[in-house]
């Protein structure tokens, strides 16, 4: 079950940020359900979870959406496009909703975790931060996107995570102008293309002594 350091390494190093993908490859589904799973089983701040994943396949839907991405091609040539929403507000019934879930999943009479609900009440929903939720939320929804890029290059699959573009647009053409979730930032996965003359430059990163203090 364990990967190996060096494989981490090897993936994260052959992982970029692909500018050209193949249009005539697709990612394999066995490869793309555990993708998918991943994005599932990602960690959030109290577990609250506050995203959605919409994976657009639709030719049609993502050449419309192009145009509000600066026209970059890779939205309507990779596999599969992700679209990473996350939640405008969280509410009492959001709160409800994870403690129902976690006393199903474990066995527990829900009054036992009403300590816990509480902690999310003055804090998300009634606190300082629920003034600042929208950031609050999309911070949650970065570390899906971090765990889908890793996951991909571990398995082999290109991506391209993409804020170039405009969230209003998207939520228009994707319907989501009222509904209770809206577009955080993009990611296409697929393979990358021989062509693509980015997959050959040298990674540029600060080395660990300049990023990494131990105290």
């Amino acid at each position: 079950m364990t990967t190996k350091a060096a494989q981490l390494l090897e993936a994260l190093h052959w992982r970029y940020a692909t500018k050209a993908f193949d249009p005539s490859r697709t990612i394999e589904p066995a490869a793309w359900d555990a993708l998918e799973q991943a994005l599932v089983l990602t960690a959030s701040s109290y577990g609250l979870q506050p995203w959605k994943f919409l994976v657009i396949t639709d030719p049609a839907l993502r050449a419309d959406l192009r145009p509000h991405a600066w026209n970059q091609s890779q939205i309507t040539d990779c596999s599969h496009l992700v679209v990473l929403l996350s939640k405008r507000s969280i509410a009492a019934a959001d709160a409800d909703r994870l403690i129902a879930a976690t006393a199903a999943a474990r066995g527990l009479d829900p009054a036992a975790l009403d300590g816990y609900r509480r902690m999310i009440q003055v804090d998300l929903i009634e606190g300082p931060r629920s003034q600042r939720i929208e950031d609050w939320a999309a911070r949650q929804v970065y570390i899906a996107l971090g765990t889908l890029l890793s996951g991909a290059a571990l398995l082999g699959v290109d991506t391209c995570p993409i804020e170039g573009f405009s969230p209003a647009d998207f939520d228009r053409i994707l319907g989501l102008e009222d509904s209770d979730y809206r577009s955080c930032v993009v990611c296409a996965c697929g393979h990358r293309s021989a062509d693509d003359k980015y997959a050959t430059l040298a990674k540029v990163r600060y080395s660990a002594d300049a990023l990494i203090e131990h105290r």
